[in-house]
């Protein structure tokens, strides 16, 4: 049963994608054009299963674009290294990929993050989300309330989408 609604649900996220009206097509010629180049500035993606391109496998071979950026000194590179070692932006050993602020955040300063939101709007949006159903219930399907149970959701959903004026063709509220 899970995998049959996963299913519906991919293909239903996937639909917009194929059924676009807008259809864009290449010239021969260009397309021609474009693997030249991608030839010739080593774009081209190396034989095996190691998804790098010629130019990062052998970048002697290939002439160097003008679009990379001038060279650090030494002194910028050592200061944002120095600046990463006591921030604790580093790698931590090992295969996490975890950095060692993330790993260790008693060592090192506390980043202060930035709100966009206000407590109050934070509460509204809450308390939108808990009348209308858009929590996601327990369990691993991922599916929220409003959808498990459109029963009681039903009223609120109608009355945010279309409200009315009409006391005889308003949903009854629960």
């Amino acid at each position: 049963m899970k995998i049959k609604s996963t299913l519906i649900v991919l293909s239903l996220i996937a639909a917009p994608a194929f059924a676009s009206d807008r259809v864009v097509s290449k010239t021969r010629e260009q397309v021609r054009a474009e693997l030249v180049q991608a030839q010739q500035s080593g774009e081209m993606l190396a034989s095996g299963e190691s998804g790098l391109t010629l130019k990062q496998i052998n970048p002697t071979a290939y002439p160097v674009s003008a679009l990379t950026q001038a060279p650090k000194t030494r002194e910028q590179v050592r200061a944002e290294l120095d600046r990463a070692i006591q921030t604790g932006e580093m790698l931590a050993a090992g295969e996490s990929g975890a950095k060692l602020n993330e790993l260790m955040s008693r060592r090192y300063p506390a980043i202060a993050a930035k709100s966009y939101k206000s407590r109050d709007e934070v509460k509204s949006e809450l308390a939108r989300a808990i009348r209308e159903g858009e929590l996601v219930a327990v369990g691993e399907d991922g599916r929220k309330l409003n959808e498990i149970y459109p029963d009681r959701y039903h009223a609120a959903h109608h009355s945010t989408v279309a409200p009315s004026s009409d006391d005889s063709t308003k949903a009854p509220r629960f």
